[in-house]
């Protein structure tokens, strides 16, 4: 009992000395400028102070730390002590209604993040360790990206997160600011670019934290945004760092911090707001400069010039003319001029040239300033729907935010000409790696990582957004890779939302030969069972590496890919289906996608799973179910479903298109009645 005591008297002394010696218990920084500092990955120090954390880089993360441990209770037994600090951020991004992942203020036991991941894990956890109880850290994320997987409330919110990322309820708030004046909490848009302040304040009785955020150079709010009570003696160690992390995802972002206060049993000394140093411009265009005329040209010679310059621009104008409406205007940022998209692909030349596609030509560019690679597609002016309202809906897709789609970023009209703006992918679309000779097979890690992408954004577009989205033309063309071999569903073109709660009203059918689901070619409503009937013919070409029908000469006369694995999964030989460049792969996980890829594309709507259960099954998180009538044919099924499904489609126009340059898609046959 004697050595017990004498070893708490000699912590209490350590943390005594500790808090008397240089580090203290609190500082102050108004700017950067000569700060002592530990920074790692992209985060660095301006010229004139600011503390940038993130450049304008996809997919890097950086960290800044206080340097060295802060005690944070004063004896092992002890509770944490109370703490208090404010910061001022910025988040300035290459557009204004999108930007990269956001901003953590944290404690940490260690300044070792070698292992954690960009994008929404904010580089302080990775996939496997997020939500561990060994992590011992606390975080206040001011996050701008909603991701469903994380369970985000928006993707403009404040949190409170312990040792991960999986947002509680009762720990986020959407950002916004208390209005003593009218008693009510103002809206603030974090990706703005302009100033806010923050502050933290643990009080260690009550165990409570709170989490307060205001506009720039105004008043701490009468009423914190967000409060939570928690014990953090049971999350914190006994001396902790403490520091901000940020990442970028997939549009380029810069995290600033202008000031940073801090202070250990007691309120964190205010900033001098006056004093901090002033953020870079962003988006700045330069206007436009014309040469001086020389006035001693005679007026004859100016006269020429006048007209051949006028001349000049009138062509100049004619060839850069677009279509702008007045109902446009409030689309703002979302609309691309046509100007900076035939600058970005170079003039729209064929070596820029990425596909062609029945609906138009897909084209890399580089937009200028910003040097970000994007695709841009050109296609026919001519819908089903008003223009008004297919814009609109571009439009709101233009919002959609999950890391396994590919980013539509706006759009532009020109005379009969459409064209949609899109994130740019480096490996190009899936197809190409099933059915390409001269591309590297994929592995079955691969194969099954990007169908489980791909799952998992096709559920956000059906269940996670605020509307339901049916994307109507699923199929491995328009599954794009990324740097790193992450499937992202593209090519919104087609899609349809409608409210949840309601019935879908298209009555068009669009989509591609193979991956229709027979009720399409007989009520012509889309659906999202639909999208489940194409997703399931997916997963058996990606396991197979088969187009879903090939010609006769092909695959032992059999021409539809369904029913060939329905035969082999009757005759117990399903693994015989498995794409034969395929040396090794995990038995059970390729029995799972191809016995649910059957469940998916079952002829009856009602047998399919939602993409929220094919989530669970590819997961691991519930049982796949067994497959009724296995023992009938599946195209015979779909055939009494249709009430005469090759009659149907004789009966109308079938136009062949291609999303590869060779012409070697024979699956990619695009069915519209008009």
């Amino acid at each position: 009992m004697q050595n017990r005591h004498l070893r708490v008297l000699l912590w209490i002394l350590i943390v005594e000395l500790a808090a008397s010696s240089e580090v203290g218990d609190k500082f102050i920084f108004n700017g950067f400028t000569g700060a002592n500092l530990s920074l790692d990955g992209a985060a660095s120090i301006t010229q004139n102070g600011l503390l940038r954390l993130t450049r304008d880089v996809k997919q890097e993360m950086g960290h800044a730390f206080f340097p060295k441990r802060l005690p944070f209770r004063q004896s092992p037994e002890g509770n944490i002590f109370s703490f208090s600090t404010t910061f001022v951020f910025a988040i300035l991004s290459e557009y204004s209604h999108l930007s990269g992942h956001g901003i953590t203020f944290f404690i940490s036991p260690t300044m070792n993040f070698s292992k954690a991941t960009a994008s929404q894990y904010f580089g302080l956890f990775n996939l496997e360790n997020n939500g561990n109880t060994s992590n011992h850290i606390v975080a206040v994320e001011l996050d701008t990206i909603q991701n469903t997987e994380l369970h985000d409330i928006d993707d403009n919110h404040v949190g409170i997160d312990i040792n991960g990322l999986m947002s509680n309820i009762n720990a986020s708030r959407h950002a916004s600011y208390f209005d003593s004046l009218t008693g009510k909490f103002n809206n603030l848009s974090l990706i703005s670019g302009d100033p806010m302040q923050v502050w933290v304040d643990y009080e260690g009785g009550k165990m409570q934290m709170n989490v307060t955020l205001s506009p720039f150079k105004e008043a701490k709010p009468e009423k914190p945004l967000l409060s939570l009570v928690v014990n953090l003696s049971s999350i914190l160690r006994d001396s902790m760092y403490i520091g901000f992390s940020s990442s970028t995802g997939s549009v380029l972002t810069s995290h600033y911090v202008l000031g940073w206060s801090f202070k250990m049993n007691g309120m964190a000394e205010a900033l001098d707001l006056s004093s901090l140093p002033s953020l870079p411009k962003v988006n700045f265009k330069d206007r436009p400069r014309y040469l001086a005329t020389w006035l001693t040209v005679a007026a004859s010679v100016a006269l020429l010039i006048i007209v051949a310059v006028a001349i000049f621009m009138v062509k100049r104008r004619i060839k850069f003319a677009e279509l702008v409406e007045d109902w446009e205007l409030q689309y703002g940022p979302q609309r691309f001029s046509y100007k900076t998209l035939f600058n970005a692909t170079k003039g729209f030349k064929d070596k820029e040239l990425l596909g062609i596609g029945g609906f138009g030509r897909v084209y890399k560019g580089v937009l200028p300033k910003c040097n970000t690679e994007v695709a841009v597609k050109r296609v026919s002016h001519e819908t089903r729907q008003g223009m008004k309202e297919f814009i609109a809906e571009i439009v709101s897709l233009g919002r959609l935010r999950h890391r396994n789609l590919v980013q539509l970023l706006g759009y532009c009209r020109r005379k009969r000409e459409l064209l949609l703006i899109y994130d740019y992918m480096p490996n190009g679309s899936l197809d190409k790696f099933l059915h390409c000779q001269d591309k590297p097979a994929l592995n079955w890690a691969q194969r099954f990582h990007i169908i489980k992408g791909v799952a998992s954004g096709l559920d956000y577009l059906h269940e996670g957004w605020e509307q339901v989205v049916i994307h109507r033309d699923i199929k491995a063309n328009n599954v794009l890779l990324d740097s790193e071999l992450n499937g992202r569903l593209g090519d919104f073109g087609l899609a349809r939302l409608y409210d949840h709660g309601t019935d879908p009203q298209t009555t068009h059918i669009v989509g591609t030969m193979g991956y229709l689901s027979p009720e399409l070619t007989r009520t012509g409503r889309a659906t999202t069972l639909t999208d489940v009937f194409a997703f399931g013919i997916f997963l058996l070409e990606v396991a197979c590496g088969r187009r879903p029908i090939e010609p006769k000469s092909q695959a032992n006369n059999q021409i539809i890919l369904v029913d060939w694995v329905v035969e082999n999964w009757q005759r117990g030989t399903i693994l015989d289906t498995i794409d034969p460049r395929l040396k090794e792969y995990i038995a059970n996980e390729v029995e799972l996608v191809l016995k649910l890829g059957l469940l998916c594309s079952h002829p009856f709507p009602a047998s399919r799973p939602s993409m929220r259960q094919v989530v669970q099954y590819l997961n691991g998180d519930a049982p796949l179910p067994q497959i009724p009538l296995a023992h009938l044919n599946f195209s015979f099924l779909a055939m009494q479903q249709n009430e005469g499904f090759d009659e149907y489609v004789s009966s109308y126009p079938i136009s062949s298109t291609t999303y590869s340059r060779s012409g070697d898609d024979q699956s990619a046959l695009i069915v519209e009645v008009f």
